[in-house]
């Protein structure tokens, strides 16, 4: 049933954009569609206006760091159709370099993702009217999410309560080593947990 409904919205897709569409497929019940990254904003009008998708509902803004790659970034849309009940994932390709037109004329609930996006992969988005870092410190530098991002050598930005102001300290990443039980809680262990000494009693 699912699949017959992601079928027909496909090809709904691919008959009205055809020389829009990189590639799409239907796995696991999801259908993903990947178009050219200039045309973006025409897809998502589509999807959310034409009566065989009624995508009304953006869901995520996201995207995907592969390095190796000439286009290093998916930037990845998540949509949900309320009427259909049915979800679409848009992929577009792009470099460092190259900037993706902004939705949010069509979707304005995708300001703060598109944000997000940038803060954290420094993809740009063109005609977004507050093109700022959102989840990062002032003066931050980089893009944390990015794979070649350095996990030490950066500053962090903090209130000292003995000081009695913000501070800047460098980035410490701390990783305690712990032992972790991964018995299965239905066989029991072979030690005493604190408190087990009653039960027996």
């Amino acid at each position: 049933m699912m699949d017959d409904k992601l079928e027909a919205i496909s090809q709904a897709i691919a008959s009205d954009l055809a020389g829009v569409i990189v590639a799409q497929a239907i796995v696991r019940d999801e259908l993903t569609v990947t178009v050219k990254p200039s045309e973006i904003v025409r897809v998502v009008k589509f999807l959310r206006d034409d009566a065989r998708c009624e995508f009304r509902s953006i869901i995520d803004i996201t995207a995907v760091d592969w390095p190796s790659r000439e286009n290093r970034f998916d930037v990845v849309y998540h949509f949900l159709s309320p009427t259909k009940n049915a979800r679409v994932r848009i992929k577009v390709e792009v470099d460092e370099a190259t900037p993706v037109a902004s939705i949010i004329e069509v979707f304005p609930g995708a300001n703060w993702f598109e944000r997000e996006v940038y803060d954290l992969y420094g993809v740009l988005f063109t005609g977004h009217p507050d093109m700022r870092r959102l989840l990062t410190d002032y003066g931050f530098e980089g893009h944390p999410l990015r794979k070649d991002f350095p996990l030490t050598g950066f500053v962090e930005v903090r209130y000292d309560d003995e000081l009695k102001r913000v501070v800047y300290d460098r980035v410490r990443l701390a990783q305690e080593f712990r032992n972790f039980d991964f018995l299965s809680p239905w066989e029991g262990t072979d030690y005493v947990l604190p408190g087990d000494e009653k039960a027996k009693s």
